[in-house]
């Protein structure tokens, strides 16, 4: 299901409404989730992508608007963001990623809604209980989470669902 269908109501007394993002220059995920806790009501995914003959400003713009167009309409409660971890092993995916969380970040700061940044590691600890899982143990805990029986892809979306399952959860303990 698009994110761009999506009708989404929401009782702000119980159930919240997250939004986990995991930015990428090429394809960033996006993922809507509401509910409470790990009880989640309705779930969204989609990829925001970009041309790779496009200059560096205009993909960036392209992911701000599309971003910024979902914080708008949806009014979350918390977004969450994957943060950089390739610094090393890969410094230019790293600028480039780094590039992406920044507009995100203009665009939460625009909407004013409260974002969160989570490490892959920490991400993957919370949700299978091992730091170093593989992206398709992460794939299968978020699907058996959300009750989903067939593969979520790309793998931005599926890392984007897990981002916004822990805003979801973390959000409740907070609230």
């Amino acid at each position: 299901m698009r994110v761009s269908d999506a009708i989404i109501t929401r009782d702000t007394m119980s159930r919240a409404i997250v939004i986990g993002i995991d930015p990428g220059i090429a394809s960033t995920g996006i993922a809507i989730v509401e509910g409470k806790g790990f009880r989640v009501d309705r779930h969204q995914w989609d990829v925001i992508r970009t041309l790779p003959s496009l200059p560096q400003g205009e993909r960036l713009n392209t992911i701000h608007r599309a971003i910024l167009q979902r914080l708008q309409h949806l009014r979350p409660n918390l977004v969450v963001i994957e943060d950089v971890f390739l610094l090393d092993a890969a410094p230019k995916s790293a600028f480039a990623i780094s590039t992406v969380i920044g507009v995100v970040l203009l665009a939460a700061a625009q909407s004013h809604v409260p974002i969160e940044r989570i490490s892959v590691r920490e991400a993957k600890q919370v949700l299978t209980g091992n730091g170093r899982a593989s992206k398709e143990q992460l794939e299968r805990t978020v699907r058996s989470i959300l009750g989903i029986d067939h593969p979520i892809k790309p793998d931005h979306a599926s890392d984007a669902l897990g981002l916004a399952l822990i805003g979801l959860l973390r959000y409740d303990t907070r609230s």
